[in-house]
């Protein structure tokens, strides 16, 4: 006799499994590839990208271009680590301190701000989407523990750096090189890589080539924190020390 066809939940439930076991298969061969490969586009270029031609922007220019790590000054990665992620070389993805001091000065009365770290930036720049609802910050979570256990730090920076917008359409050292200082991104100075940092995470109203007031004060405090992080070895080098431990 035939075998009884298995009911329909236990099917449901087989077809469930094996769309995540896809999913985790097909997210995980995509990270590693990308440790290696240049990313062509991000998410949020695409994003950004279809926003300009559902709203009719039609002179909108998308630039973007992959520069190496040897290619790029170490104040860009400096400056964006004094700036948005101090502990960037010691933690594993996230932050918990800047997390909890997040939470305690927003029950003190202060606003909530952002604590997430460089890594979670460059998951969610790359794979994911803009907003604050709990799918994407539950995918950026995993896409971070991804990137945390199969990228090391230096391939982090390099696909930061390169990736996140710094401008209207301008995503990345390169393009924001050229577009800001007319010069390559391996001859940035401090204070143009302090400057570029400085708009973040806010690159459509703070402008790194008309920098108001807000964002000059940003900079010099950029400029000392790169200088009490002790300059480019922070960035560079296998075991900095601890920013808190000197």
């Amino acid at each position: 006799m035939p075998c009884a066809k298995r009911p329909l939940r236990t099917r449901l439930l087989r077809a469930l499994l094996w769309a995540l076991a896809s999913w985790f298969v097909v997210t995980e061969a995509m990270v590693i590839v990308l440790r290696f490969v240049p990313p062509g586009t991000s998410a949020f270029m695409i994003e950004r990208r279809l926003a300009a031609w559902r709203q009719g922007e039609t002179h909108f220019h998308l630039r973007y271009r992959w520069v190496p790590w040897s290619r790029i000054s170490k104040q860009v990665p400096l400056a964006m680590v004094a700036s948005e992620d101090q502990n960037f070389p010691f933690h594993h993805g996230f932050d918990f301190g800047s997390i909890r001091k997040a939470i305690d000065t927003a029950e003190d009365g202060g606003r909530l701000r952002g604590a997430s770290t460089i890594s979670q930036q460059t998951a969610k720049n790359l794979f994911l989407w803009g907003g604050r609802n709990f799918v994407r910050k539950g995918l950026e979570a995993y896409f971070t523990v991804l990137l945390e256990a199969t990228w090391p730090k230096r391939r982090i920076l390099e696909v930061y750096v390169n990736i996140v917008e710094l401008g209207n359409g301008i995503y990345g050292v390169d393009a924001a090189s050229h577009a800001f200082f007319r010069t390559v991104p391996s001859r940035l100075d401090a204070h143009q890589a302090a400057l570029m940092a400085a708009v973040l995470p806010n690159p459509r109203r703070l402008h790194v080539d008309r920098p108001s007031d807000y964002v000059l004060r940003r900079v010099a405090w950029i400029e000392q924190q790169m200088q009490q992080l002790g300059g480019t070895g922070y960035v560079t080098d296998k075991h900095p020390p601890h920013p808190h431990r000197r």
